[in-house]
């Protein structure tokens, strides 16, 4: 599983919406710790494939999102449960910190 591609126009209806936690990346193409964070993002999603939904959202192409969520920095990851915010990680992280919030959320 990768993570899906999300947009001003679908975010409500992949993360608010979702049946499941959802882990939501705040990304662009020019950003260097974004890709440095981009293959952790992909293990996870591979790894909580059925647990845990994750999204991409372009901050360049997807400001509406972006601005509503008061995304200063990226990489930002935000974690959605039940449409709500439950946790922020903002800046390159080690996968330790992304599993520890995680396991809590989905414990």
């Amino acid at each position: 599983m990768k993570p899906i591609e999300v947009t001003d126009a679908s975010f409500e209806a992949e993360v608010l919406q979702a049946s499941q936690p959802v882990l939501v990346d705040f990304w662009a193409v020019w950003c260097g710790p974004c890709r440095a964070v981009a293959p952790i993002v992909d293990e996870i999603a591979k790894e909580y494939d059925g647990k845990l939904k994750v999204v991409k959202v372009d901050v360049d192409a997807n400001i509406q999102t972006a601005s509503r969520y008061d995304i200063r920095s990226i990489p930002t990851l935000l974690i959605f449960k039940d449409g709500k915010l439950v946790e922020t990680v903002v800046g390159a992280a080690p996968k330790k910190k992304f599993v520890e919030k995680l396991s809590r959320i989905l414990a």
